[in-house]
């Protein structure tokens, strides 16, 4: 066991290293429900020394070791209870393939791909409109007090955009602020903010929300329509809800050089239909898993102490 810490920085610093192998968004949680905490206690015993603070609290809040015990113990209990239900295992693969249907992760996934162009041309806009106008008045009084607000307004964002990661897309992250040293002085802290790498991979994380949102509303929109008329078309061709055949400026039901589809035609329209609103929902469940790796990689501060 670890010698009782001395200073706040220094609790901060066993508890990081008790917690090495966690899931980074659970140590920056971790971290900032300590430190606040401990301040907030030393705040009450003005009279007392971080030390004296540390050796009474440790009873009660508990030493580094065992605060990284508690917060591994009750991880795995809120990720069991938060976490959707487990689709049945399939042993076939055409169960495991139509089976996508019943993972509640996917429809989170194609969700997020049809919000994220809002968000995007958001978090795009924000970025170069907020960057651009602080940096050009960087020459003023103004310019400075500016882009530190910009860069604090990018935490706040990066915080929200992790709550939407993990609702709709289950990957685990911070549901605190940006762990930051608070022993330091106001310009030490700016200082660190500036030269954070984790502040520019989320500005970056924000202007690639554009591209990446664009593409995933125009493959979720295009595929979805695509396979819904596929699927429609035939049947509203045999339930008589069209007149006989229907040309491009309608539904899509002629076929090379204009002749009109046959029926073994509007059944293999109709089977595709099905196949490509299944397989759309199998590459929205995987990029709902890749986009959530890559806002871990760049929205969630390395598990560091510094």
């Amino acid at each position: 066991m670890n010698t009782l810490p001395r200073t706040i920085p220094e609790y901060l610093e066993q508890l990081r290293r008790a917690l090495a192998g966690a899931d980074p968004a659970m140590i920056q949680d971790a971290l900032y429900d300590a430190e606040e905490y401990l301040r907030s206690e030393l705040a009450e015993n003005p009279g007392k020394s971080e030390a004296e603070v540390i050796a009474t609290v440790a009873s009660s809040y508990g030493a580094p070791d065992e605060v990284a015990d508690i917060y591994r113990d009750t991880e795995v209990t809120v990720q069991t209870a938060l976490r959707a239900p487990a689709p049945p295992r399939r042993a076939s693969a055409l169960g495991r393939f139509f089976g996508v249907v019943a993972d509640p992760r996917t429809y989170g996934s194609l969700f997020y791909m049809v919000l994220a162009l809002a968000t995007g041309v958001f978090y795009f806009t924000w970025v170069v409109a907020g960057f651009s106008t602080a940096a050009g008045l960087s020459v003023t009084i103004v310019g400075i007090p500016l882009l530190i607000l910009f860069f604090g307004s990018i935490r706040v964002l990066s915080l929200v955009e992790g709550r939407i990661v993990e609702v709709m897309l289950g990957e685990r992250m911070p549901r605190r602020p940006l762990y930051t040293v608070r022993g330091r002085s106001i310009w030490q802290r700016i200082g660190d903010m500036f030269t954070d790498p984790r502040t520019w991979s989320t500005l970056l994380y924000m202007l690639l929300m554009l591209p990446l949102g664009i593409a995933y509303f125009t493959l979720a929109t295009t595929l979805l329509l695509l396979g819904i008329c596929f699927v429609l078309a035939p049947i509203a061709v045999w339930t008589g809800m069209t007149d006989h055949w229907v040309d491009s400026n309608d539904l899509v039901l002629v076929g090379i050089n204009g002749v009109p589809l046959a029926g073994w035609e509007l059944v293999l329209m109709l089977l595709a239909g099905v196949l490509l609103l299944f397989a759309t929902l199998h590459l929205a469940r995987l990029i709902g898993r890749g986009h959530g790796l890559l806002a871990k990689h760049l929205l969630v501060k390395t598990a560091q102490y510094a």
